[in-house]
C-alpha cells in the first residue's frame, strides 16, 4: 500500500473481529533491527479502559533515536519492544465507566487520538498540573512499554480524545507532535510582535512555525539544510535559511540589524551546532526552548554566550493539556498538519520507512504507518 500523501480514513462502521489469539506488530529487536512479529491479541478492556483498533501511527524523531541506537537517553531496549507513540484509532470495545479525556462517555466506533503518556494523577507533579513531569509516567512505545505499531491496543479511556470527521486518520496521529509544538511555544512565551528563530524544520519545527505565527510573531526564521523542508516552512510564512549554503547566525543578525531574535526554539536533535545556533541568534534577555533530543544525551553551549546575554532557558518535556486545543486548531483549519504527511505505508513496509526517515530520503517529512491495512 506504499504511497505518497493523500487522506486516509478508517472504516468505522464495521468493527474488526478480535477473536484471534495473535495480532501483527512491528517490534524493535536491536539497533536497526525491526521485525513484523505476531504477538498476543490485546485483551478486552477493564474498567476505565477501551480497546482501540490502531489506524495510523507516525514515525517520530524519538522513535528514530531508539531505532538507530537501541536506546534514547538513559532508556535502553533490553528485549523486543513495539515502537510508536503518535497514534489514533477507532474504539472497538468499551470497559465499564470509560470516559474520554474531556470526561464524556466513550462510545463504540468513535475515532480517537490517543495521548501516549499515562500519568498517575496522584504524585506531586500531577497534582500541581504537570502530568508531563509525572514521576510514575508510563509512556507508550518507550521501553519497557509497548507502543502503537500493532493492530489493537487496550488503553486508558482518559487518554482518548474524539476527533471529528474533518480530521482524517493520518492527521489524528499528527495531533501528538502538534501538541509538543503548542507546549513549546507556550514555554517560550511568544508574544505579538516577537521575532522567532526555529532551528530545524522537521515535523515539530514546522508545527512550531505555525504556532509561533498564530501567537503573533511578526517574523519567524526557519533554518534547515533540506530544501523540501524549507519550502514547507516558507509556505507557513517563515523566512527560510539554508544552513548548507548560508551562515544562519549571520543571516539572522543581518536581518534583525544586529539585534537578534526574541525567542529561539531548538527543534533539531540538540547537536552542539544546533544549540549554539539557537543561542547565538538571541538578543540579550531572549528566551531559548530546547525541544530536540540529543543523540549522546548531552546538552552543550557556550557559558559566556548564555550568561552575558542573560538568556532564559527552558526544556520542553512532552506536552500537557494540549489535545483539545490541537483538535480545535486543526478542525478550524488554523494549523495544517495534513500536508506534512508525505508517506503512507502498511506494517510490512514500516521498517523501510524507518530507514528512509533516518537517512532523510528526498522529500520525506512524516511517514504514517497503518498497522491494520493489508
Amino acid at each position: 500500500m506504499r504511497r505518497r500523501s493523500g487522506a486516509y480514513h478508517a472504516d468505522v462502521g464495521n468493527p474488526i473481529s478480535t477473536h484471534h489469539k495473535t495480532q501483527r506488530s512491528l517490534r524493535l529487536h536491536g539497533p536497526r533491527d525491526l521485525r513484523v512479529d505476531e504477538i498476543p491479541m490485546a485483551g478486552e478492556p477493564g474498567p476505565g479502559q477501551v480497546l482501540v483498533r490502531i489506524t495510523a501511527v507516525g514515525i517520530c524523531g524519538s522513535d528514530l533515536h531508539t531505532y538507530l541506537d537501541g536506546h534514547i537517553g538513559e532508556t535502553t531496549v533490553e528485549s523486543p519492544v513495539v515502537l510508536g507513540h503518535e497514534f489514533g484509532g477507532v474504539v472497538q470495545s468499551v470497559g465499564a465507566d470509560a470516559v474520554d479525556g474531556t470526561g464524556l462517555p466513550l462510545r463504540l466506533g468513535t475515532r480517537v487520538a490517543v495521548d501516549p503518556a499515562r500519568s498517575c494523577g496522584h504524585c506531586e507533579l500531577c497534582r500541581m498540573g504537570n502530568p508531563n513531569l509525572c514521576t510514575n509516567l508510563e509512556f507508550t512505545g518507550l521501553y519497557p512499554f509497548d507502543g502503537a505499531l500493532q493492530e489493537f491496543m487496550t488503553v486508558p479511556s482518559g487518554c482518548c480524545f474524539p476527533v471529528p470527521d474533518a480530521i482524517d486518520d493520518s492527521a489524528t496521529a499528527m495531533l501528538e507532535p502538534l501538541g509538543i509544538a503548542i507546549h513549546a511555544v507556550r514555554l517560550a512565551h511568544v508574544n505579538p510582535g516577537d521575532t522567532v528563530a526555529i532551528v530545524g524544520a522537521g515535523t515539530i519545527g514546522l508545527c512550531c512555525v505555525q504556532m509561533a505565527r498564530l501567537a503573533g510573531a511578526t517574523t519567524v526564521f526557519s533554518t534547515d539544510r533540506l530544501d523540501w523542508r524549507l519550502d514547507a516552512a516558507a509556505r507557513f510564512g517563515a523566512t527560510p535559511i539554508d544552513i548548507a549554503v548560508t551562515d544562519p547566525v549571520q543571516a539572522i543578525m543581518d536581518a534583525t540589524a544586529g539585534r537578534g531574535v526574541d525567542v529561539a526554539l531548538e527543534c533539531a536533535w540538540s547537536s552542539d551546532e544546533a544549540v549554539a545556533q539557537a543561542v547565538n541568534v538571541l538578543r540579550p534577555g531572549g528566551r531559548l526552548v530546547i525541544v530536540g533530543i540529543s543523540n549522546d544525551d548531552t546538552l552543550l553551549f557556550n557559558h559566556s554566550a548564555v550568561r552575558r546575554r542573560g538568556l532564559t532557558i527552558a526544556i520542553c518535556r512532552r506536552m500537557k493539556h494540549t489535545y483539545p486545543r490541537a483538535i480545535d486548531l486543526v478542525s478550524r483549519g488554523q494549523v495544517d498538519v495534513a500536508s506534512l504527511v508525505t508517506d503512507h505505508v502498511d506494517i510490512h513496509q514500516a521498517a523501510s520507512a524507518f530507514e528512509d526517515a533516518a537517512v532523510y530520503r528526498q522529500g520525506i517529512v512524516k511517514a504514517i504507518v497503518h498497522p491494520g491495512s493489508p
